[in-house]
C-alpha cells in the first residue's frame, strides 16, 4: 500500500524549527503517514532533532530540496554538487534514504533557448557524482521535473529517465507530479508505466493547486499506472491554499483558494485514499 504524506506548505510556508514542529503535529492529527521537509537552501535544519520528533508523533520524515538560483547546474554545477552533497549528509543523519526535489535546475533560471547537450552533460556529470556519494549512505536522489514555466532543463519523466538509463545508478530515481505533469505529459497512464520501479515519488496535486478530484487531472489514468507497477511508495500532496499568506506570490495564487489549509490536507487525503482502495483492491 503507498503511503499518504504532505509537504510542510500544507502547514507553513518554509522550514523553521518552530514551524517544523508545528507541521509535524498537524500531519499527524490529520491522518498522514508521512511529512515531506522541504530543506531550505541554507541547509539550516537540525535533522537529530527532526528525527524524534517525527518518532513522538508517530509519522515518517522525507526530504527534498529546490536547488537556488546560485545552484543551477548547468550554470554553476560546482556549487550545486556541494550543495546536493551536504543536503545528503542531513539526510544521512536523520536516518532518511531518499532526496528528492527540484534538483536539476533552479526554478526560474532561463537562459532563452532549449537546454543543450553541452548543458544535459554537465546536469548528467553532477548526478553521477552526486549518486555515487549517495550510494555510501543507501540514499536514493530522484529529480523531479517540472513545467516549462519554472524550468527549461528537465520539464518531462522521460528527459530524466534517459539521464538515468545514461549514468546506470541503481540509486537514482524519479520523482514526479501532478500539476507539472499535467501540463507536460500526453496523459497520465503512460509516463508512470514508462517509469516502472523507477518512480520512487509521486506529488499528488490538482490541475490548479486545490482539492484533488476537482480539477482536469485524470486520476482514474493516473492510479491505474500506479497499480499496475505496483507503486509503493509515497503519494504526497503538494496543493496550496491562500490562507498562508507567504505563498501566494511563490505559487501564483492570485485569486482566493476555496478552502483553507487543513481542509485542503483532509479532503484530499480523503480522496486519494478512496483512489487507492479503487484500484489496488481490483
Amino acid at each position: 500500500m503507498p503511503k499518504f504524506g504532505t509537504s510542510i506548505l500544507s502547514w507553513i510556508p518554509s522550514w523553521t524549527p518552530e514551524g517544523g514542529l508545528y507541521a509535524i503535529r498537524k500531519t499527524a492529527q490529520n491522518g498522514f503517514d508521512l511529512l515531506e521537509i522541504i530543506l531550505p537552501p541554507s541547509l539550516e535544519f537540525d535533522p537529530i532533532t527532526v528525527k524524534r520528533q517525527l518518532a513522538d508523533h508517530g509519522i515518517e520524515g522525507c526530504c527534498t530540496l529546490n536547488m537556488p538560483a546560485n545552484c543551477h547546474l548547468p550554470a554553476h554545477p560546482d556549487q550545486a554538487v556541494r550543495l546536493i552533497k551536504a543536503a545528503i549528509d542531513k539526510v544521512a543523519e536523520m536516518e532518511g534514504h531518499f532526496l528528492g526535489g527540484v534538483l536539476h535546475s533552479a526554478i526560474g533560471a532561463f537562459t532563452g533557448a532549449p537546454c543543450t547537450p553541452n548543458e544535459r552533460l554537465i546536469v548528467q556529470q553532477v548526478f553521477t557524482e552526486v549518486a555515487a556519494y549517495a550510494g555510501k549512505y543507501n540514499i536514493t536522489i530522484a529529480p523531479e521535473p517540472i513545467n516549462r514555466y519554472e524550468s527549461y532543463v528537465f520539464t518531462a519523466a522521460d528527459e530524466v529517465l534517459d539521464m538515468i538509463e545514461k549514468i546506470g545508478a541503481d540509486n537514482i530515481g524519479l520523482h514526479l507530479d501532478t500539476f507539472h505533469m499535467n501540463i507536460e505529459e500526453r496523459n497520465f497512464y503512460d509516463p508512470i508505466i514508462h517509469a516502472g520501479q523507477r518512480l520512487q515519488y509521486l506529488h499528488i496535486t490538482e490541475s490548479d493547486r486545490g482539492m484533488t478530484g476537482e480539477g482536469n487531472v485524470h486520476w482514474d489514468d493516473l492510479f491505474k499506472a500506479l497499480a499496475t507497477i505496483n507503486y509503493q511508495g509515497p503519494l504526497v500532496l503538494e496543493n496550496f491554499s491562500s490562507e498562508i499568506k507567504e505563498l501566494v506570490g511563490p505559487t501564483s495564487l492570485w485569486r482566493p483558494s476555496k478552502y483553507n489549509s487543513e481542509d485542503l490536507a483532509v479532503g484530499s487525503l480523503a480522496f486519494l485514499k478512496q483512489m487507492v482502495k479503487k484500484w489496488y483492491n481490483q
